[in-house]
């Protein structure tokens, strides 16, 4: 049998049953224990046996025969007052038949002809008195009433096995759904049980499976785009260095190429690498704003370059915990990025302060800024305020994605305003004590970003 619906039905079925012959048999005994000597007719026959037995040595048979009379027409069943052998005291008929169903005088109630044949013995054992009881109801008038029982028990078991197959064959038909290809999927989760929680747990389960199946498409699709202008020019250059003339500008333009796609791919791996399995990465504290200075010294040539500097102001010098130089390469690409658009003869302010159970961190330039539109884009891979800016005015638009990703992998946040004039980046970092409160921000992150990627998907 493979339907779970059948299944219930028939278990229940198979313990209803049982139960009514355990209700059955249960009833039986207590029926014959009410009958037995311990019970209240019982009690009643042992009262009737001695007065009976007074009454026939004060008088004789007839007054025993109108004394069981009045008796068994107060009481309704026949009673019989008999001596060992069994005859009947009261009108000297043998009663033998009915001694003989009685294999003691302490044996349990004997049936005969529907009734129940009970004896008791005297203290002296001169007396019997033999009983023929009517049970209180017999076992065919219960039919109706457990056929009752049944049909309800029935009902419910009926109503239990739906409740439990309906929501199963529906997650059986989402999850089939699902494995085609249909993504927005999803079931029913208001439920409060296991099944419920089955439900929630695929709900989760799908919602990851979309976003990064929508990623990966996304990613693809900008990988493509990425890879298809440096190919069409080197695939140009490679005809310019056939002519004698043009070999040395050709060579020139193929290694710069390369140069371009190399650090494309080494861009998408370090991307990819962030992403990856969090336990691989290297846990220690360390001081944000010596990080800091560190990449302000690093990166001199190249604000010379622009004419700018890079200010490094620390109100404080939180210790944060993570990966150094996942967080040291995060902070990094935020101040290149601002070098680059930095005007000359101005400077790139960065401001380190520890507040609460947070560590801020401020990088602002003075350029022209971005418009707004853009402010929620920067940050998601290959996003460029200008597409049209080659590797001499710009990378390939994962620098601020890194960051990003970098920084929610550590339960922090980032996020880009207008300074006007520049651009202000604000980041936040958790201090260690702080880590256990946001477990779940990166996860937020990354479902927070799932409209938009399945937007821009669309859009592509």
């Amino acid at each position: 049998m493979k339907s779970v619906y059948a299944k219930i039905l028939m278990w229940c079925f198979a313990t209803l049953m049982l139960s009514l012959l355990a209700f059955s048999m249960v009833s039986r005994f207590v029926e014959t224990r009410a009958a037995g000597r311990g019970g209240p007719m019982g009690r009643i026959d042992a009262l009737i046996l001695r007065d009976g037995a007074e009454a026939y040595e004060s008088g004789g048979s007839a007054k025993l025969a109108a004394y069981l009379d009045k008796m068994n027409k107060a009481l309704g069943d026949p009673r019989y007052l008999v001596d060992p052998a069994g005859r009947d005291l009261a009108s000297g008929t043998s009663r033998a038949d009915l001694l003989d169903l009685v294999h003691s005088r302490w044996s349990a109630p004997v049936p005969k002809d529907g009734h129940i044949v009970v004896a008791t013995a005297s203290p002296d054992n001169r007396y019997l008195l033999i009983t023929v009881l009517k049970p209180p109801f017999e076992p065919w008038t219960l039919i109706p009433y457990y056929a009752l029982i049944l049909g309800a028990v029935a009902l419910v078991c009926w109503a239990l096995g739906l409740s439990i197959a309906s929501p199963l064959r529906e997650l059986v038909r989402g999850v089939d759904r699902f494995g085609r290809g249909e993504l927005t999927v999803r079931l029913n989760a208001k439920r409060r049980d296991e099944i419920g929680e089955l439900a929630r747990s695929f709900n989760r389960m799908a919602e990851r499976i979309s976003t990064l199946l929508t990623a990966e498409r996304r990613l693809l699709q900008d990988v493509s785009h990425e890879v298809r202008s440096p190919l069409a020019r080197m695939s140009f250059a490679v005809e310019l260095a056939r002519r004698e003339e043009h070999r040395e500008a050709a060579l020139t333009r193929i290694k710069g190429e390369i140069e371009r796609l190399s650090s494309l791919v080494g861009t998408l791996l370090e991307v990819t690498r962030g992403e990856g399995d969090p336990l691989a990465r290297k846990e220690e504290e360390f001081a944000v704003a010596d990080v800091l200075r560190e990449i302000a010294s690093d990166s001199w040539i190249e604000a010379d370059a622009r004419g700018c500097g890079v200010v490094v102001e620390a109100k404080s010098n939180p210790v944060v915990s993570g990966d150094r130089e996942l967080l040291r390469r995060a902070f990094e690409n935020i101040v290149r990025n601002a070098i680059r658009y930095a005007p000359a003869h101005s400077c790139v302010n960065v401001v380190v302060d520890g507040r609460g159970q947070q560590a801020h961190v401020t990088i602002r330039d003075y350029g022209a800024g971005v418009p707004e539109e853009f402010l929620t884009k920067l940050g998601q891979p290959f996003i460029r305020v200008d597409d049209s800016r080659d590797s001499s005015t710009g990378g390939v638009g994962l620098g601020l994605a890194i960051a990003k990703r970098a920084i929610a992998m550590h339960h922090g946040s980032m996020r880009l305003e207008n300074a006007g004039p520049g651009l202000r980046v604000l980041i936040e970092l958790p201090l260690p004590e702080a880590h256990a409160e946001q477990d779940s921000r990166a996860d937020r992150y990354i479902e927070s970003e799932r409209a938009e990627s399945e937007l821009d998907v669309k859009k592509s």
